[in-house]
């Protein structure tokens, strides 16, 4: 299936993809577009809409559009429960939701500011968003030991 949304992403048009091909379709295709052309591409390119206000997969509330997917999609995984608080912590500017949400804002700033294309963007946010599952799933409870004294 094709998803469709806004161009130059974030954290939601990034991680959203990661979820889709991780849980929902892994064959998915993620197309990127202005946002005046979302809806009218996607009727098109018979695309879903995504991270759009107006679309159904969208910000719900107070949660985000990877909450919205979970819920939908029945995601019970709760390593991905634990990214989805980060998650909606970094994409509406809540950083005291999760410790970990400003600095996932951090990255996913720098990568729109060094990324100009949005798929090599997409490529390289989907390792980081492995890296987070990974964190979340693996290594949540280690920290790190070095000591200046």
């Amino acid at each position: 299936m094709k998803w469709i949304t806004r161009s130059r992403p974030k954290i939601d048009r990034i991680a959203c993809p990661w979820l889709i091909k991780k849980f929902v379709d892994p064959d998915a295709e993620f197309l990127y577009v202005s946002s005046e052309t979302v809806f009218a591409s996607a009727q098109e390119l018979n695309a879903i809409p995504y991270d759009i206000p107006g679309a159904e997969y969208s910000h719900v509330g107070v949660l985000c559009t990877f909450d919205y997917i979970i819920k939908k999609h029945c995601i019970t995984d709760q390593h991905v429960h634990t990214m989805a608080e980060i998650i909606r912590g970094a994409d509406t500017d809540q950083f005291d939701l999760a410790p970990q949400a400003a600095g996932l804002w951090a990255i996913s700033a720098g990568l729109s500011y060094n990324f100009k294309n949005d798929h090599e963007m997409l490529e390289i946010g989907l390792k980081l968003y492995d890296a987070l599952y990974s964190w979340a799933r693996y290594v949540r409870e280690e920290r790190h030991t070095w000591s200046p004294k």
